[in-house]
């Protein structure tokens, strides 16, 4: 075994222990937080607060105890057992990071929350939750994913460059690549969730409903068919100008970089699963527009310890010109 061997093994390990103490840690103070004070807490605790003053909802104690913490260690439990080989490696270990950190912030502020709104009341009712603590929950989210996303850069960053394809371009020779990927299920699922949004909205306009369900409503769908509209399908040129990436039926937003700006470029495979899913996904490997499983043109920017990376049909043909226009530049 190589010392490189070595050392990714020993990360390897250490991340392992980390992750394991993080959830560990995580489960303790959702169970313990309520029992740790029980004695000064109400039989039955408010547990939701639907904008206004006054709780809505509530659990037992044990409930409030158990449903939290059965919900987290489900969670790790979906996110660290390998379900195929690539698993396994150290590139979706990050990935794992970004889902537990926020995650596990997220539940253990809110079940604080719900224990110093509960405290010292003899009834649930008498619970108040002010504005300030969802905005610092917010705020902890937040820098708990900013710190996993800044773990992820560095666990990527010493990663060799796989070997790059290059054309052989004469002088004055000039060639354009253009590709095109698409996900039609993403598509599908932008129309129909662009649909509901349509008719909460005019539900909405003529009074049909409750504004305070169907806005929440809206504005998930709306938001839901935006994002698959953009990010459902892209157009990829390389030409003497450089690599442009433009998404969306409209080719907006796009990202460009000259053939300078570009450190490589090399074709690889690549799983959803390795990224976290379909569309526009950060993981352990970087940037990835996912929009099916196999062949991504990767390209690591100049400066940048990450790489972007997108789906496209004939990627090493694209990498090849790049990388070549990158070495006449």
């Amino acid at each position: 075994m190589t010392d490189g061997d070595d050392l990714k093994g020993g990360r390897s390990r250490a991340a392992g222990w980390g992750t394991a103490g993080w959830i560990a840690a995580v489960t303790a103070l959702l169970a313990g937080l309520p029992w740790a004070a029980h004695s000064r807490l109400p039989d039955r605790l408010a547990t939701h607060w639907s904008g206004g003053a006054a709780p809505d909802g509530s659990m037992p104690l044990w409930a409030d105890t158990l449903f939290p913490a059965g919900v987290w260690l489900l969670l790790a439990l979906v996110v660290s057992v390998p379900r195929r080989r690539s698993w396994t490696t150290t590139t979706v270990r990050p990935w794992r990071a970004m889902t537990l950190a926020p995650t596990g912030v997220v539940l253990v502020g809110a079940q604080a929350s719900i224990v110093r709104a509960n405290l010292d009341h003899t009834d649930w009712h008498q619970a108040r939750q002010p504005a300030w603590v969802i905005v610092l929950i917010l705020a902890l989210t937040a820098a708990a994913l900013a710190a996993a996303w800044r773990m992820t850069v560095r666990a990527t960053s010493t990663s060799p460059i796989p070997a790059s394809p290059e054309l052989d371009l004469t002088e004055g020779q000039r060639l354009v690549w253009f590709s095109y990927a698409a996900n039609p299920w993403l598509q599908v699922l932008s129309a129909a969730t662009g649909l509901i949004a349509a008719g909460a909205l005019v539900a909405l306009a003529v009074g049909l409903a409750d504004p305070a369900v169907l806005w929440p409503v809206g504005v998930a769908c709306g938001a839901t068919a935006l994002a698959g509209a953009l990010f459902s399908s892209l157009r990829a040129k390389v030409s003497e100008a450089g690599l442009e990436v433009a998404f969306g039926p409209l080719g907006w937003p796009a990202r460009h970089w000259s053939p300078a700006a570009i450190e490589s470029a090399h074709a690889e495979q690549r799983l959803p699963s390795q990224v976290g899913g379909w569309g526009y996904r950060l993981s352990g490997l970087g940037t990835t527009v996912m929009l099916r499983a196999g062949d991504c043109l990767v390209v690591r920017p100049r400066g940048r310890r990450s790489d972007f990376a997108f789906s496209v049909d004939d990627a090493e043909r694209g990498a090849a010109l790049l990388n070549a226009l990158r070495r006449r530049s």
